[in-house]
């Protein structure tokens, strides 16, 4: 079955680990076009299988299921079903040890995951993080990233996107343009970063322009003082246009990170509208709270135009995949990995 209402510019969590009727009914006349599951979602890989099913038989197709499965702090599928990932940072180390290891690592790493993903039906994964931490930041980055150098950082991006997409997992990278250098958690705060445009794009923007042909990014809920002091990235036309969309070059489909954090505040309606008019694709919006989703569907727009024509370019990645045997690779990361204890 295919629903005839247009399809809406929003990927959109659930409250708990089944869908419930009003969920359902909600998401058939919403349309949202993707999903996303946090660990409160995730229970067995038998419960997740079904949950996938459910929320692609509610809208009538095979939608994009997205999670966040980065590895280390944020892993929502764990164990004892699904195998513990390490830190980002820990491939960075191994890379400074044996650069072609490394890369191998990250492939595998990333190849395992999109495995254990695909098996339950998720087909998208928001990774690699992009932002490059310097040491007076804010820690929400810190030991999520490959590295803060931005070639090795790209070298260890590559590889990951690589293994995703060849285990038909769709990546993200995120937060464009960088939420390295901020301060505070744009969970808890919305930051403001003084750094001029120069300096962001000696370091900050050099990893995201050259994964610029990623199929998805997310933004970040940063201000950026010198192009927009008043207005996030994520809702500033001004900002997005000339430093995304511009001095980045990143031309793929562009999704907010969650509209219910913090960085931003004002109705979620608004919040939306402001979002999509700015120049974003897609809008998410994660707590499964009903009464937040239906504020947020007050202020979609149906996906068309240069927006449409990116999900379906996103959506192609997830259609085939390459053989591999997860044995064999798992037993060859640890392999590479053990460097990282002779090192130690």
């Amino acid at each position: 079955m295919t629903l005839n209402n247009p399809i809406n510019a929003v990927i959109f969590g659930l409250e708990g680990p089944e869908l419930k009727a009003g969920e359902v009914a909600f998401f058939r006349d919403c349309n949202p076009w993707g999903f996303i599951l946090f660990t409160r979602n995730i229970e067995t890989p038998d419960q997740v299988r079904k949950l996938c099913a459910d929320l692609r038989s509610a809208v009538g197709r095979n939608a994009l299921i997205f999670v966040d499965q980065e590895g280390g702090r944020v892993q929502r599928l764990g164990p004892p079903h699904w195998r513990k990932a390490t830190y980002a940072f820990d491939f960075g180390e191994l890379y400074r040890i044996n650069k072609q290891a490394a890369l191998r690592a990250v492939w595998l790493n990333f190849r395992l995951i999109a495995d254990e993903l695909r098996s339950v039906g998720i087909t998208a994964n928001c990774a690699p993080v992009l932002d490059l931490p310097i040491p007076e930041a804010d820690p929400i980055i810190s030991d999520r990233a490959f590295s803060r150098d931005p070639a090795e950082m790209v070298s260890m991006a590559h590889a990951c996107i690589s293994g995703l997409t060849a285990g038909g997992v769709v990546p993200v990278i995120k937060h464009i343009p960088g939420h390295g250098r901020a301060k505070v958690d744009s969970h808890k705060e919305l930051p403001v970063i003084s750094a001029t445009l120069y300096e962001l794009a000696q370091t900050d923007f050099l990893p995201f322009a050259a994964l610029a042909d990623a199929p998805i990014a997310m933004t970040a809920h940063i201000v950026l003082k010198e192009i927009d002091p008043e207005r996030p990235i994520t809702v500033s036309k001004t900002a997005l246009q000339k430093v995304i969309r511009g001095y980045i070059g990143y031309n793929g489909l562009l999704m907010s990170d969650d509209l219910d954090m913090k960085a931003l505040q004002g109705d979620l309606t608004e919040l939306t509208r402001d979002t999509l008019a700015a120049g974003c694709d897609i809008v998410l919006q994660c707590s499964g709270n009903m009464a937040s989703m239906v504020k947020i569907a007050k202020g979609l727009s149906p996906l068309a135009g240069e927006s449409l024509r990116r999900t379906h370019l996103a959506e192609n990645l997830a259609e085939s995949y390459e053989d591999f045997d997860p044995k064999a690779g798992l037993e060859e990361y640890t392999s590479l990995m053990e460097q990282l204890d002779r090192f130690a």
